[in-house]
């Protein structure tokens, strides 16, 4: 108990706030859920498109989480090298970068999806005005790839084997309006991307500081880590854009760091 309490007091003030207010309101949605409250829909961050979109989510989405792994993992990482960054840096750096790089992190993820969201929506439309079972197949197949499979089996397949019928083009219209305002209003939550954000600047401050991986159990420097970790978010970014993981975020958070911290190194006469 005395090494635990010890390793929160010794947390600096500004890391401590931001964890405390993290599982609070993880809490608090965990709780108000039961009771018909869903916290989510007003504070994670939506599509600006979207009828659930509001101004103060570019903020509140930082404090959110989708559960326990996600809370955890995420405020580990936080402390494990947010801790040292506030301590060389001060509370107030600290603060700012933090928040810096969790709206970076918020404007790239958004700027993405408006790509993929207008990129759907155009097929979308198109398709509707030469709508078969073609132009269906390849609307799914193109953007909602992860339900291409179920779809071919409970509805394209049916289409094929009947075009004239009325009833298959209807339901076929309503799974494509169902998938497109779904693609508009997930909702995004955790402090992931001003995560990555601070472990970039873990990487930045100390490059050569080894780091022990958990898998593989080895040790690697800590400009090489953030490198690799860098690379995979890209290529998954890329190769998965329907995935529930917010991997331009992540992005977004480490080159909002870089960027902040070059500016900053510009600046030595100003430290906060």
């Amino acid at each position: 108990m005395n090494g635990l309490s010890r390793g929160i007091n010794s947390t600096p003030p500004v890391l401590k706030n931001i964890i405390i207010i993290n599982i609070l309101l993880f809490l608090a949605t965990e709780v108000l859920t039961k009771f018909g409250v869903n916290l989510t829909q007003y504070l994670a961050l939506y599509y600006p498109g979207s009828e659930y979109f509001r101004p103060h989510q570019l903020i509140t989405h930082m404090f959110m989480h989708a559960g326990w792994a996600h809370l955890f993992f995420n405020m580990f990482g936080l402390w494990m090298f947010g801790k040292i960054l506030e301590q060389v840096w001060g509370s107030k750096r600290f603060m700012i970068y933090f928040f810096a790089t969790g709206l970076g992190a918020a404007a790239l993820h958004l700027l993405v999806n408006y790509f993929m969201i207008s990129h759907a929506m155009g097929e979308y439309k198109a398709m509707l005005n030469t709508l078969s079972p073609e132009t269906f197949d390849a609307f799914i197949r193109s953007n909602f790839s992860e339900y291409y499979g179920a779809l071919n089996q409970e509805l394209t397949d049916k289409w094929y084997s009947n075009p004239g019928s009325a009833q298959l083009a209807a339901d076929a219209q309503g799974v494509a309006k169902l998938l497109m305002d779904r693609m508009i209003n997930i909702p995004t939550v955790g402090a992931s991307g001003a995560v990555f954000g601070v472990l970039l600047g873990f990487g930045m401050l100390f490059p050569n500081t080894e780091i022990m991986l958990l898998f593989p159990p080895i040790p690697m420097k800590a400009k090489y880590f953030v490198m690799g970790y860098g690379a995979i978010e890209l290529y998954l970014g890329i190769s998965q854009p329907g995935s529930n993981v917010a991997h331009f975020a992540h992005l977004g958070g480490m080159i909002f760091g870089f960027l902040l911290i070059k500016y900053w190194n510009k600046k030595t006469t100003t430290f906060y």
